[in-house]
């Protein structure tokens, strides 16, 4: 189980590693950003209700509760995003509108934008890492002979991160950040999916009575996460562009079948 999070958390602190050096490499435009969201918000659907809360339930035995924690989840990454408006992947829209304001309100507006992006990414990487290492952890426990645990989870989130890391380092970049600070920035933030790996495991050992309540409430916490963060990215585009609607809905869809998918093989 060690070496199997070792080797996810490796790959995931790559994928979002690169991410965030994209900006330095080439320039994405709006509709491949939304082609990858549309995948990657389709995945992490299809991993929340066919991974996430069908295992929570079965770890819980009580239905009710794994759906009520399920919505807490939820509500808690929605008020987080609202709270500290970091979720979303355009920052060329927020310099936009920083170019309308005077210059002492722009700074002001900068210093507040920074905190909430920096906070909320944060808070949202930390909780992915729990959400991995309860996916991975609930696996073992089920069957000591499974080779790949936690896989939906793991690709939701190692698709997902980059995209994370991008939208930080380009609002940097916005701000012009120098650039050795953007990489260490983009470092540290990479981390936090190995912190919230440590920290649920952490957990584990204080409360290693009650381990099987322990995971489920996480998992079922996560699947609320994953709820939040997929419907997130994908309703903006449904409210206000009707751009590539087929290719995105198709992207959406081959999301969902890739998490299906991996439920049912036989890890």
């Amino acid at each position: 189980m060690l070496t199997l999070l070792v080797i996810y958390c490796v790959l995931i602190v790559t994928a979002s590693l690169i991410g965030g050096w994209l900006p330095n490499l080439v320039k994405l435009n709006h509709r491949h950003t939304q082609m990858v969201l549309s995948l990657v918000s389709g995945v992490m659907l299809g991993v929340a209700f066919f991974h996430l809360i069908p295992h929570s339930i079965e770890l819980l035995d009580n239905k009710k509760t794994a759906l009520v924690t399920t919505l807490v989840g939820l509500l808690f990454m929605f008020f987080l995003i609202r709270m500290f408006h970091f979720h979303y992947h355009d920052p060329a829209h927020e310099q936009h509108d920083c170019e309308h304001e005077d210059h002492e309100h722009d700074i002001k507006r900068d210093d507040i934008s920074w905190i909430g992006l920096a906070i909320g990414f944060a808070v949202h990487t930390i909780i992915d890492g729990v959400a991995l290492a309860a996916a991975v952890g609930a696996g073992y426990e089920e069957s000591n002979t499974t080779q790949l645990a936690g896989l939906g989870v793991f690709l939701a989130i190692l698709l997902h991160k980059p995209l994370d890391a991008l939208t930080i380092t380009s609002f940097m970049a916005v701000r012009n950040w120098p650039k050795q600070k953007r990489q260490t920035v983009n470092f540290l933030f990479a981390l936090m999916i190995p912190l919230g790996v440590a920290l649920f495991f952490l957990s584990v050992g204080i409360f290693e009575s009650e381990k099987n309540i322990l995971f489920g409430i996480t998992l079922a916490f996560s699947a609320g996460v994953f709820l939040c963060i997929s419907l997130s990215d994908l309703l903006p585009e449904v409210q206000f562009h009707s751009h590539d609607r087929l290719a995105m809905s198709g992207m959406l869809i081959l999301g969902v079948v890739a998490a299906i998918a991996i439920d049912l093989l036989p890890l």
